[in-house]
């Protein structure tokens, strides 16, 4: 059997999800008809997460519907996945989170001006969206929004879910 990996149409699909906030998991079918040594498994996670860099907080699972392989792990991953779509955070554990993650790399400066985070909020699920209030929005910069993002998911889990992030100016209406 040739291998066809990640499709174009499997990219198109999972910008899709992604955007819309959906819960990922990443299914590869088929199982039973690799052949496999010591290294195939991790050898295709590295290809999949490497055409879809943008979900790689997506799990992988390889399965066989023919054979039923790891069908029922697949059942489990969709209810944990679920869970973390749906997941609530409270406003002070949230903040507690955000202020070790500023002990361990300070926000950014601009001009002399250090970026300061006031306060974290958790707006709404599905997916996990928080609001962050700032005292400038123009110095914080995506890669600390996306250093922020892994912190977040790293203490709370979130596995297959995206998390969006809102940032606010303490006076923005």
């Amino acid at each position: 059997m040739q291998k066809s990996g990640v499709t174009e149409q499997d990219t198109k699909i999972a910008g899709e999800a992604h955007e819309a906030g959906k819960g990922i998991i990443i299914v590869v079918n088929k199982w039973d008809e690799i052949e496999k040594d010591n290294y195939t498994m991790e050898s295709y996670k590295k290809d999949v997460y490497n055409k879809l860099a943008y979900i790689t907080y997506a799990p992988i699972i390889f399965i066989s519907a023919l054979t039923g392989q790891r069908i029922n792990k697949l059942f489990g991953m969709i209810n944990e996945v679920n869970k973390y779509n749906s997941i609530r955070v409270s406003t002070g554990v949230l903040n507690q989170v955000i202020d070790e993650a500023i002990a361990i790399t300070q926000p950014p400066t601009d001009k002399g001006r250090r970026l300061k985070i006031l306060y974290v909020t958790q707006a709404s699920t599905k997916p996990p969206t928080f609001v962050i209030f700032v005292n400038n929005k123009e110095i914080f910069h995506f890669s600390y929004e996306r250093y922020l993002v892994n912190h977040i998911r790293k203490e709370f889990g979130m596995t297959g879910t995206p998390i969006k992030i809102i940032v606010r100016e303490r006076f923005e209406e």
